[in-house]
């Protein structure tokens, strides 16, 4: 999830004009997949006081007591304490969480050209059609093949597993984790090929 998020997240920033290094980064979500994406946002340049996780309990911040080792990692010193507080003035929502966690009325109080990626499958954090009511400048992904902009693991693996087999390497280090995003990034730019374009019924379907 990881590797799929910050690929398609440097394309949404190139494309709002915004800056990994300076964006307000929400993550809703503090289990596995939610710590490994904040981790390498921030290893590729996100501030790791512009990002914010949120669990169940509310803002991950630093007077909280009972947090494990990975959320103290990111435990911000903050004053907000519900999503609601936090998502005023972000330019970016990661959800890894679970449905419809994410209110149109608190998408409304984020930055302007903001990035909403909500990847609880089968049923978003929010739904695409639920976003577009109520912002149009939004740059909105789920983790789903029927809606556009799919950010899922299928985008990753097995690739990532073949070239690691392929060289024989003996574990998956940082260095294969970076070149991964950027690949991705920059595939993400290509022109689509004819034989998955009549897969799809043309460009509009995918």
């Amino acid at each position: 999830t990881a590797i799929v998020v910050a690929a398609a997240l440097l394309n949404a920033l190139e494309l709002s004009g915004k800056a990994l290094s300076k964006v307000k980064i929400v993550c809703l979500g503090a289990g596995a997949a939610g710590i490994a994406t904040v981790r390498l946002l921030n290893k590729l340049g996100a501030e790791r006081k512009n990002i914010y996780l949120v669990d169940r309990e509310g803002v991950i911040h630093a007077d909280r007591s009972g947090l494990n080792d990975q959320k103290k990692e990111f435990a911000n010193a903050t004053s907000h304490r519900t999503l609601a507080e936090v998502m005023q003035g972000a330019d970016v929502f990661i959800g890894v969480s679970g449905p419809k966690l994410l209110a149109p009325e608190i998408v409304q109080t984020m930055a302007e050209n903001a990035v909403v990626f909500a990847l609880s499958n089968p049923t978003p954090e929010i739904l695409p059609e639920e976003v577009a009511k109520v912002r149009k400048d939004i740059i909105m992904a789920t983790g789903r093949s029927d809606y556009p902009n799919q950010v899922n693991n299928v985008l990753c693996f097995p690739y990532l597993f073949r070239g690691a087999l392929d060289v024989r390497a003996d574990k998956i280090n940082e260095e294969m984790i970076h070149a991964a995003v950027f690949a991705i990034k920059e595939l993400a730019k290509e022109p689509v090929p004819e034989e998955v374009l009549s897969g799809y019924e043309g460009i509009d379907s995918l």
